[in-house]
C-alpha cells in the first residue's frame, strides 16, 4: 500500500511540474507561488493518502486561465505536427502541380488521354468518381449534332468546377468539354470553319488534372545543380518581349537543366550542342549527359530541342556562353515549351529544388520523377498544340 501511495505521489508531482512549466507565461505571480507551494508540500511530505488528496483539492481550487483536457492535448499535438509539416515543406519537400504540357512526356500538366489508346486498363471499367479520385480523370465525350456540320470558333470558360470547362458551338448546338479553350481546341481538333460529319465523335477520352509531385529542396545545399536535373525555379526578373513571366505564366516554372555556367551552347537542326567550360569542341548533349538520350529517341513524344524558336541567339545556331551563376533551362516538350530560348538563363538564386516524386494521380509516371523510359511508339508529327503520342499515356 505504501508503495502505491508513493508511486501516486511521484506521478502527481510530475504532472504538476509539467503543467507549471507549460503554462508559465499564462500564470500570474500569485498562481505561480501557489503552484510552487503545492509541489513543495508534496515533495517534503510522506506519501499519505490525506496529503495527496489535499494537494489535488488545492490544485483544483486554483483559478487557472483554463483547464487542460483531452481536446486541448489533441489540439496541442496538431499544432506541433502542423509546425513540423510546414517546416518540412519549406526546407525539404514542397508539393507542386504541373499545369502545362511543357515537360511532356516526362511530366504531364492538364492533358487529354484517348480511351482507346490509353495504357491504363482500368479507366473504362470503373465508375467516373473513382476515375477522378484515383487517376485524376474527367470524362471528355462529345459528338456533333445531327443537324449541324460547322464549328463556329466560339469558346468560353465555364467557371466554378473542379476542372476548367470550355463551352463551344457546332452549328446550333452548344457543347461543353473539360479543359481551357486552348486544351479543348487541341484534343478535340477544332479549327475555324472545320466541317463535321453528322454524329461524328468530337472527343472520346479523359482530361487529367495534371501531375502532382514533391520537389526536394535540401540537396541543392549539398550537391550543385547538374545537367539533366528536372528543376523548379521562380520566374522573378524573367521576361519575354519585355513582359514579366510572372504576369503571363505564373511564379513557378519546371524545366530540365541543360547547360551550366561557362558552357557554350547552340541549337542546330533541332539538336542541342554543348561545349563544356574549358573544352575545345562541341558535343551532342546526349553524349555528355545520358539523361538526354530519351529526349532524342523519337519515341513516346520526345523530339529533341527545336531550333529557331524564341529570341535567344543560341536557338538560331549562334554560339552562346552561359554567364556565371546562371543555367540554361529547357522543356522536354520542346515544340511547345516557354523556356530559356525565350527568356534566357535562370540565376542560381531562383532555383527552388529538384523534382523528386510524383504522388498523384496514379499513372505510369507515379514514383520517382524522370525514371521511366519512353513508350515504344513513334513520336510522329505535332498536331495543333501537342503530339498525338502524348494522348496515349
Amino acid at each position: 500500500m505504501k508503495f502505491l501511495l508513493k508511486r501516486k505521489q511521484r506521478k502527481l508531482i510530475a504532472e504538476l511540474k509539467n503543467r507549471r512549466h507549460a503554462e508559465d507565461d499564462l500564470l500570474s505571480p500569485a498562481l505561480r507561488h501557489e503552484f510552487d507551494e503545492i509541489i513543495h508540500d508534496l515533495e517534503t511530505s510522506s506519501p499519505e493518502k490525506d496529503s495527496i488528496d489535499r494537494a489535488n483539492e488545492r490544485f483544483n481550487a486554483l483559478a487557472l486561465p483554463f483547464k487542460r483536457g483531452t481536446m486541448f492535448a489533441i489540439l496541442d499535438l496538431l499544432a506541433v505536427v502542423g509546425a513540423v509539416a510546414f517546416g518540412l515543406r519549406g526546407l525539404y519537400f514542397q508539393p507542386f502541380r504541373i499545369p502545362t504540357s511543357s515537360m511532356q512526356p516526362t511530366l504531364y500538366g492538364i492533358h487529354y488521354m484517348n480511351k482507346e489508346s490509353s495504357g491504363n486498363r482500368w479507366l473504362n471499367k470503373i465508375p467516373a468518381p473513382l476515375n477522378k479520385l484515383l487517376f485524376g480523370m474527367c470524362d471528355a465525350v462529345a459528338h456533333s449534332p445531327e443537324d449541324a456540320v460547322y464549328y463556329t470558333g466560339q469558346e468560353r470558360t465555364v467557371p466554378g468546377t473542379v476542372f476548367d470547362h470550355t463551352a463551344f458551338t457546332i452549328g446550333n448546338r452548344r457543347i461543353t468539354l473539360p479543359g481551357n479553350p486552348d486544351q479543348v481546341i487541341a484534343y478535340a481538333n477544332l479549327a475555324d470553319g472545320r466541317e463535321f460529319r453528322k454524329g461524328e465523335t468530337i472527343a472520346d477520352g479523359f482530361v487529367s488534372l495534371g501531375d502532382h509531385l514533391f520537389v526536394e529542396r535540401f540537396s541543392l545545399y549539398l550537391i550543385p545543380p547538374k545537367r539533366g536535373d528536372v528543376m523548379v525555379f521562380t520566374t522573378e526578373n524573367l521576361k519575354y518581349n519585355d513582359i514579366p513571366l510572372i504576369l503571363t505564366g505564373g511564379y513557378y516554372y519546371i524545366k530540365r537543366l541543360a547547360a551550366l555556367p561557362g558552357d557554350t551552347v547552340k541549337i542546330e537542326d533541332d539538336q542541342l550542342y554543348i561545349k563544356p567550360g574549358g573544352k575545345g569542341e562541341f558535343c551532342k548533349i546526349q553524349d555528355i549527359e545520358p539523361r538526354f538520350r530519351k529526349l532524342y529517341s523519337g519515341k513516346g513524344g520526345y523530339h529533341g530541342h527545336i531550333a529557331k524558336m524564341g529570341n535567344q541567339p543560341f536557338a538560331y545556331g549562334e554560339e552562346y556562353t552561359i554567364p556565371e551563376d546562371t543555367y540554361l533551362m529547357l522543356g522536354d516538350n520542346s515544340r511547345f515549351s516557354m523556356d530559356s530560348r525565350y527568356f534566357g538563363t535562370v540565376h542560381r538564386r531562383q532555383l527552388i529544388g529538384r523534382a523528386w516524386m510524383t504522388f498523384y494521380p496514379l499513372s505510369r509516371r507515379t514514383g520517382i520523377v524522370d525514371s521511366k523510359e519512353p513508350l515504344d511508339i513513334p513520336t510522329g508529327e505535332p498536331n495543333i498544340s501537342t503530339f498525338p503520342a502524348m494522348y496515349q499515356q
